[in-house]
């Protein structure tokens, strides 16, 4: 039986499945590593106090990074280039969501609007990432080799969603609510394409790879247009609500150790 289980322990039974797979991890992480630790040196002015967390939060990414380079290393394996069909941070910024590299690579402060942005796109993306993470864990969480890597990284993620909710909803109460939701919901709908996209990508290379039959393989995308569809209609709108989270001051303390896996 085709289950979420199966075909990832499959990916993750060959080596090139898997190098593709971390490769792909390692970059998109190390891309946001760098987008917040860009935005932490150009903060707005009267937002600086976010600073740290913002900080703290590429730091996280680049940690995430270090780790799938550390998982690939375990077996023997070198990252391999990225497709750019698989690019997710790549593709967002393409459409205009979050904020485009050409402004972070400039030392010009940011404006107020330029983090509330930022705060609202990694709201979106970072319920994306906690979802996945959760998944894993449920799955592979006891895994000799992946458990206790994916198991940081999803509590990390965890973090990273509490901390946009709770310094959006401070925001909102300082007068940002109409933006907050603008941007909300044009991240919403512009990233449940993209990933879209990028899941038929993955798994089109991972097919390649893996040799696939053609039924399997259609069958796996008739999921992901499935999945885009109750997205399209419904299920966007948990990606724009915003509740306080039980975790207060997810990004308030020092950035978690990497230990060996």
């Amino acid at each position: 039986m085709l289950t979420a289980k199966s075909l990832f322990q499959e990916i993750i039974d060959d080596d090139e499945s898997f190098q593709l797979f971390c490769s792909i991890a390692a970059s998109g992480e190390a891309q946001g590593g760098w987008e917040n630790a860009r935005i932490a040196a150009l903060v707005a002015p009267g937002m600086r106090d976010l600073g740290p967390k913002i900080t703290r939060h590429g730091a996280d990414e680049d940690k995430h990074g270090r780790i799938f380079h550390a998982l690939m290393r375990k077996r023997g394996l070198d990252p391999v280039p990225v497709p750019p069909d698989t690019d997710y941070t790549m593709l967002l910024e393409r459409r205009g969501i979050g904020l485009a590299h050409d402004k972070l690579r400039r030392d010009e402060p940011l404006t107020e609007r330029d983090i509330v942005v930022y705060l609202a796109h990694s709201r979106v993306t970072e319920e994306r990432a906690a979802a996945q993470m959760r998944l894993l864990v449920r799955h592979f969480g006891d895994h000799p080799d992946l458990g206790k890597a994916i198991r940081m990284i999803c509590d990390d993620e965890d973090n990273h969603l509490a901390y946009c909710h709770e310094e959006l909803l401070r925001l909102n109460y300082e007068g940002y609510g109409r933006l907050i939701q603008s941007v909300l919901r044009e991240s919403a709908l512009a990233e449940i394409q993209v990933y879209r996209d990028v899941s038929l990508a993955v798994m089109r290379h991972m097919g390649r790879i893996l040799r696939w039959p053609k039924a399997k393989a259609a069958t796996l995308a008739a999921g992901i247009h499935g999945v885009y569809a109750y997205e399209r209609a419904v299920g966007w709108h948990k990606m724009v609500d915003l509740r306080m989270p039980e975790r207060r001051d997810a990004l308030g303390g020092p950035v978690a150790p990497v230990h060996a896996f």
